[in-house]
């Protein structure tokens, strides 16, 4: 564990206070619903009640005849888009699907899909005049579970819906997306190589991200149609890009604000409300804000993916895995764009097996298109996995953590996917729980230990900063990415270290679209490691320029002149006897040596660290309620090197709760007619403080020799294991292994009670 910075680092590695701490615990911090602006109008987005219907008319000249309304917006307004996959295969997307998704056209795919959308003088008004907007249906049959969707005679999402991926093609329609699939070794040989096999099949609910804030905006259009937007988003530059592209606009023409975000997770890093406000707004005349309510946001906006999958693995008597093999079902919602290709990808890559065969299938049905939710992908199939890895331990009498070591992928190991394993730092976090105190503390009746082990690719990509020093010797930092998890206190780190200048000197801001250059959205865990690169090498190039106005002063060569400590000093006895400047001194001087102290840089940074993480638990069942109970959980991750120690713990801590929630609770409840029961905190149950235990985090510190500080990913793998972790501590307490999600009471009762159940 990292409680101290290096030695030879000052600031990397503390724990100061965040720069945004005291803003949001005082309530001043302004987040996407805070906004008001003068004129402003209240929108409302009209959804249909229906899970699918085809839209035959829709009127609005009643909400229109309503005083106080002063637009009306349908799919009409909206430019048509081509229809294409655009981007790298893992995260393509389609515009034309994603206009339909902000505003649905043909027909209403799910429950909660936008269909039009008002513009009024008060809230009010604008709820009473969506009222009056009429819209006639032709409902149509609809299926929700993803196995029932690929059936050959369900309803039909798309008429001609052609699975991609298949060769030849098919030549009927299907619910069925697309088909990926990834293969290395020979299956056969491996399995006829294996002493014990074990397979079997398993099935996840979709779950929400469950931010706290919902979605808003606040978009206002001048009379030159320049467009300012103001909201909470995961991604600015997304929503600038986005919008642009689906109100045919020139993306110079938009300037996104970012506002604070109250959670995201993956889900606020596409666009809902920010279209249909600037839309509503140019119609108007008037800004226009639009806020979600927690119903709106359960309905309506992308949950992670249900899905079914079969996993089997052999293993040799002494635990060497000779082959595995998956198949996943994932339920993209009503738009293809699962995260299968990551389930596919990430279940087996802890582990060095030599015959490995992953495909997945992408699955339309009428539920809200799915989004991203840390580690899209992985945690789904992860917990078919790992558990199947469980039952193989104890079938061969193998510690589930020295099978996990013993199969550890190293640099070399190949992947299923393609290239060759180029980091370690996953047997490292499966050795820091052997060698964790708690893993070897007795358990009582009716209690049991479970283990798992999860994977993320982690990213890099597009990011900008720049760094400013002002003349009393501050510095200002300024990046393009929304802060979710402690990324301007980082970035400060960061910037403080490279300056060699107080933390305190700093001030960490993130800037709008038409201030910074482009920088992705925050999210693959990408943050730290990318745009901190970014605001690296602005800090260096800030170093850069100190030096050559201290070398103006004392009428030396610039490389005469050294920076160290945050301050100018002479490289040798040789350059001249001068008194170390400080930065201070430099800035109170910058007018008469050449202006402005200031710095920017832009990286599409490459060389980035996949993210390792292995968790145990320990839980007690209540045999007679089925409830469980988690008594202790220890979660170890590999996180290069941990900038902000107390951020990266809060971020694993973060991911298993979330796990926890999913494992045991979480899950969107449908009735016949295809509608949500539980779109809300009321009836969605998410973890309280009450349901969780301390959660030791583990910091196992594997330097990335690609960042400068040796920086990986950390938001995002936390969440991988715990769903595995749990269902084989269950299994451990209780002998029965339960396979779907949530592990609720009623299912562990009627686990219990089923006297033939075993693994």
């Amino acid at each position: 564990m990292n409680d101290i910075a290096p030695a030879r680092w000052k600031w990397v590695g503390t724990r100061p206070i965040r720069p945004d701490g005291v803003p949001k615990v005082t309530g001043r911090a302004m987040y996407g619903a805070d906004m008001a602006m003068p004129g402003m109008l209240w929108g409302k987005v009209i959804r249909s009640p229906h899970a699918h219907a085809r839209i035959r008319s829709i009127d609005p000249s009643r909400a229109l005849a309503l005083p106080g309304v002063k637009a009306v917006v349908t799919a009409a307004d909206f430019p048509d888009q081509k229809f294409a996959y655009v981007g790298p295969e893992r995260v393509q997307q389609n515009a034309w699907h994603i206009t339909r998704n902000v505003m649905a056209r043909e027909k209403a795919l799910y429950e909660g899909h936008a269909v039009a959308a008002v513009a009024a003088i008060d809230k009010a008004t604008a709820e009473e005049a969506a009222a009056l907007v009429d819209i006639d249906y032709e409902v149509l049959p609809h299926v929700i579970d993803v196995d029932e969707a690929m059936k050959p005679d369900a309803p039909l999402l798309f008429e001609d819906m052609i699975t991609r991926g298949i060769e030849p093609a098919p030549t009927k329609p299907s619910n069925i997306a697309k088909r990926v699939e990834f293969t290395i070794g020979d299956m056969a040989a491996g399995f006829a190589a294996a002493d014990e096999i074990v397979e079997k099949e398993f099935k996840t609910a979709a779950v929400h991200q469950a931010y706290i804030e919902p979605h808003a905006c606040i978009a206002r259009v001048d009379e030159d149609g320049q467009v300012e937007i103001w909201g909470s988003s995961q991604g600015h530059f997304q929503i600038r890009a986005m919008t642009a592209n689906l109100l045919g606009m020139r993306v110079g023409d938009i300037r996104v604000y970012p506002a604070e975000i109250g959670g995201g997770f993956g889900g606020k890093t596409i666009v809902y409300l920010e279209p249909v406000a600037t839309l509503l707004a140019k119609k108007s005349g008037r800004p226009v804000k639009l806020v979600m309510s927690r119903e709106d946001v359960f309905k309506a906006t992308g949950p992670t993916s249900g899905a079914s999958m079969r996993v089997k693995i052999g293993v040799k008597k002494d635990g060497t895995i000779t082959a595995a093999e998956g198949m996943f079902n994932y339920q993209a919602g009503a738009f293809p764009g699962s995260p299968v290709m990551n389930a596919c990808m990430c279940g087996f890559a802890p582990y060095n097996i030599a015959n490995v065969h992953t495909i997945g299938y992408d699955v339309v049905c009428n539920r809200p298109k799915s989004a991203a939710y840390r580690a899209p992908g992985s945690p789904i199939s992860a917990f078919g996995v790992e558990s199947v890895l469980d039952m193989l331990a104890k079938r061969i009498g193998m510690d589930p953590l020295e099978l996990r070591l013993k199969n550890a992928a190293r640099p070399g190991t190949q992947t299923v996917y393609g290239p060759k394993m180029s980091h370690d730092g996953y047997a490292e976090t499966v050795e820091a729980l052997v060698n964790h105190p708690a893993y070897k503390t007795p358990l009582g009746p009716n209690q049991g230990r479970g283990v798992a082990s999860g994977y993320w690719f982690n990213g890099g990509g597009e990011s900008s900063a720049s760094v400013q020093v002002n003349e009393d010797g501050t510095v200002i930092v300024a990046t393009g990415s929304p802060d979710i998890g402690g990324s301007r206190a980082s970035m400060a780190l960061m910037a403080a270290e490279t300056l060699g200048v107080d933390y305190g000197q700093i001030r960490s801001i993130v800037a709008d679209t038409a201030s910074i250059g482009f920088t992705g959205v925050t999210g693959g865990s990408r943050v730290t490691f990318a745009t901190g690169m970014a605001v690296i090498e602005a800090s260096k190039k800030v170093v850069d320029e100190l030096r050559a106005r201290a070398a103006l002063i004392w009428d030396v060569d610039v490389d005469g002149v050294i920076w160290e400590d945050g301050q100018a000093k002479p490289a040798s006895s040789n350059v001249g006897d001068f008194p170390p400047m400080p930065l201070k001194e430099l800035a109170a001087k910058k007018a008469l040596t050449g202006g402005p102290i200031t710095a920017a840089a832009s990286v599409n940074a490459g060389g980035m660290a996949p993210g390792f993480s292995t968790q145990f638990c320990d839980v007690e069942v209540d045999p007679e309620t089925g409830k469980v109970t988690i008594l202790r959980f220890v979660a170890a991750q590999d996180v290069g090197c941990a900038i902000h120690p107390s951020y990266v713990e809060g971020q694993i801590q973060g991911g298993v709760v979330q796990g926890i929630g999913w494992a045991l609770n979480e899950e969107y409840i449908y009735d016949k007619n295809g509608r949500l029961d539980n779109p809300g905190f009321l009836d969605y149950r998410v973890p309280v403080s009450s349901d969780l235990p301390m959660i030791d985090a583990v910091l196992v510190e594997v330097p990335n020799p690609a960042h400068p500080y040796g920086a990986k990913g950390v938001g995002e793998v936390n969440i991988v294991p715990p769903m595995a972790a749990i269902a084989n501590a269950i299994d451990s307490a209780i002998h029965r292994r339960l396979t779907e999600l949530p592990m609720s009471p009623p299912k562990i009762r009627a686990a219990l009670d089923h006297a033939g159940a075993d693994d």
